[in-house]
């Protein structure tokens, strides 16, 4: 995608010319330029487009109007999320989650409580933490059970309460300083509710299909891939790998 938006984009080129790799400045400048090379691709445009729809579905799940003037087709796209999740009853919304474990965070789509047949048709009752996708989901199954396995193990997070402006780097760097009480600390975190730890649900909505689709996401195989994942984190970090002969040869 970025060499298509520096095709299309011919000038994008020339400025990288100019830049310096070896310098942070450089780094950041070259950063930026990507980025301006995948937009220019049209590669934001699904992102927006997800993002778009998925402000939506809130509307739906509060059980409000769309906002006047929405197009035709995220009419249909909404009718037929709507039909899929009849089922769930949506317990909470976009909620951030930290697991200090593996010293990861993320906001979860929703908190569903489903009473019905489970993965194996056998009947099941429980809270389950629930996705919405707008994309491809043809090859993205464990990277989205691996996601869906940690939002559900974790804690509620109010970044409020510690607040920091994560675009200034001095800032977020003297944040991570910051030496905080224990019991001030805890008020920032609140239990999840009791969610499943086996399984999670996907709900896929295909911007513009009018079709949406519920799959089960098992988060036993998650987990073990977000475990693994936070090992192979850690053996990146090992220095001191090689050691350099000693003397002459």
């Amino acid at each position: 995608m970025t060499l298509l938006g520096a095709a299309r984009e011919r000038s994008l080129l020339d400025e990288a010319q100019h830049l310096n790799p070896e310098t942070r400045e450089g780094k950041s400048a070259l950063d930026a330029l990507a980025e301006r090379a995948v937009t220019r691709a049209g590669a934001n445009v699904k992102r927006e487009r997800g993002t778009h729809l998925h402000s939506l579905s809130e509307y739906v799940d509060r059980g409000e109007e769309l906002p006047h003037g929405t197009a035709s087709a995220d009419l249909a796209d909404m009718a037929a999320y709507k039909m899929a999740t009849v089922g769930f009853d949506v317990m909470a919304m976009e909620q951030f989650v930290v697991v200090d474990e593996l010293k990861v965070g993320g906001t979860f789509d929703r908190v569903l409580r489903y009473e019905g047949p489970g993965p194996d048709g056998r009947p099941v009752s429980g809270l389950y933490v629930g996705d919405l996708k707008t994309g491809s989901v043809q090859y993205g199954g464990l990277k989205m059970a691996t996601q869906l396995a940690v939002y559900s193990r974790g804690e509620l997070y109010d970044h409020s309460v510690f607040p920091v402006d994560g675009r200034s780097p001095r800032a977020l760097a003297a944040w991570k300083k910051r030496e905080v009480p224990a019991d001030l600390a805890a008020t920032a975190y609140s239990p999840m509710p009791a969610v499943s730890q086996e399984w999670g649900i996907i709900i896929h909505l295909p911007a513009g299909e009018a079709r949406c689709t519920l799959y089960w996401a098992d988060l036993r195989v998650g987990w073990e891939t977000a475990r693994l994942a936070l090992d192979i984190r850690r053996a990146r970090g090992t220095k001191g790998s090689l050691v350099p002969f000693a003397g002459k040869y």
